[in-house]
């Protein structure tokens, strides 16, 4: 494995230093590094951070793979700065068995463009009804410590308490998709001012604050760990520091697009705005960002979710919900986050690579820019303002919100355990 030196670059948006690379692990950090033989990437007005995690993301395969494979998908990560992804369950066939998930992993293997973490459904064909095989997945090579019927709310309180119990032997996580059912029956939209304009079926926050409500205490009695899924609301985020401030071992994440847009923008009638959960009020968009920036929210995670053209191209009623996310996310949070100074550099990796390796237990990510820690990098240039143009995306979807807008930061480089997954901007 070659070596590669890193010169100039600010290490968390702090000091100017040099980082070496050799043998996948970072070897030297200091000022006026040499080394014979080494390539060598400039980095002046760079911010370098460790590979971003992705503690929720969709790559389809198998079983939708018109929309995304994990070849393309990891490809996408690449491209956006992260090292490592959570891929979630609901395929087809459904990560439910040992062998699906290790199916997964090893199409992550064989990718090389990132690490991916398979995550496991909690109930046979994410139905709620029984629970999936938690032990043999975890036992499996996967290595399975995540657990999620993502898409589908856990809404049983019973299943939800036996999931609980059952993954804390072995210190997993359920991450709830935190939708109760019978309350958003038939809903489109978020429920409020512009869905009685538009005449759209509402989505109460309470669906999503009343299961997490329940959750938590659930959480607390079992003492076990549970983690909230694409937390949207403001009521949301006052029952997770509640709960928090319990001692209650929980922890939540939100979407780049639920830090940066609204469902005003549902008025235009596009599908590509419509999520679940769906688009909230500017007053959510601001309590997200403040409960990011104080720790409350504990990570960004993408809900990366690829459709195709023909399921999203079509009218409101009839689309799919979700939006592509890994290749805008570090940008979007650069806007929402850095330039309105709510985070700096070093927060962002907290918050985009500590605490969603550390939320994992994914060994190898989310680790400290020092001498003997693998090399899981990426340099961002922050000065830098472009188009999105989903055009260029290495993903196989082109279902993003941000088509036309101007963000900031570009990807220029991304490295895996010290090999270039991306160059100058471009794949390796």
């Amino acid at each position: 494995m070659s070596k590669i030196l890193i010169r100039g670059a600010q290490v968390l948006g702090g000091a100017v230093q040099d980082v070496l690379i050799d043998g996948g692990k970072v070897a030297e950090v200091g000022t006026g590094l040499a080394a014979d033989g080494a390539q060598i990437v400039e980095a002046a007005g760079q911010v370098l951070l460790p590979g971003l995690v992705d503690l929720h993301t969709h790559l389809r395969e198998p079983g939708r793979e018109d929309s995304e494979t994990v070849l393309t998908g990891t490809r996408a990560a690449a491209t956006g700065g992260f090292t490592a992804v959570h891929a979630m369950a609901n395929t087809f066939p459904v990560a439910d068995t040992a062998g699906v998930v290790e199916q997964v992993y090893r199409l992550g293997k064989e990718s090389g463009y990132c690490d991916v973490q398979p995550v496991g459904a909690v109930t046979v064909g994410l139905e709620g009804k029984n629970l999936a095989e938690l032990g043999a997945m975890h036992d499996s090579a996967a290595g399975v410590m995540v657990f999620s019927d993502d898409g589908k709310c856990v809404d049983d309180a019973v299943i939800m308490r036996r999931a609980l119990e059952y993954v804390k032997a072995f210190d997993g996580v359920i991450a709830q998709h935190a939708q109760e059912p019978r309350l958003t029956e038939g809903a489109q939209m978020n429920e409020g001012i512009v869905s009685a304009e538009l005449g759209l079926g509402g989505w109460p926050a309470v669906a999503e604050e009343s299961i997490i409500a329940r959750d938590v205490l659930l959480a607390a009695h079992v003492g076990s760990r549970v983690h909230i899924c694409h937390l949207s609301t403001a009521g949301s985020v006052e029952i997770v520091r509640w709960a928090k401030s319990k001692g209650w071992d929980v922890t939540a994440e939100v979407t780049p697009h639920h830090l940066l847009l609204t469902d005003e923008l549902v008025r235009s009638y596009n599908p590509v705005y419509k999520v679940n959960p769906p688009l909230r009020t500017e007053a959510d968009v601001m309590a997200l960002r403040e409960a990011l920036a104080d720790g409350t929210i504990d990570c960004v995670a993408t809900d990366h979710a690829p459709h195709p053209h023909e399921d999203k191209d079509c009218e409101w009623g009839a689309a799919a919900m979700g939006m592509v996310g890994l290749e805008t996310a570090l940008s979007v949070v650069q806007e929402t986050m850095v330039e309105t100074g709510l985070l700096d550099w070093a927060g962002v990796a907290d918050r985009m690579s500590f605490r969603p390796a550390r939320i994992g237990r994914l060994a190898g990510h989310g680790r400290p820019i020092a001498v003997g820690e693998p090399a899981n990098l990426v340099l961002v240039d922050p000065a830098y303002r472009g188009t999105v143009d989903p055009a260029r995306f290495a993903s196989r979807s082109r279902n993003t919100p941000y088509e036309g807008r101007e963000l900031p930061g570009r990807v220029t480089h991304t490295f895996l355990r010290g090999r270039a997954t991306v160059l100058d901007g471009k794949l390796a």
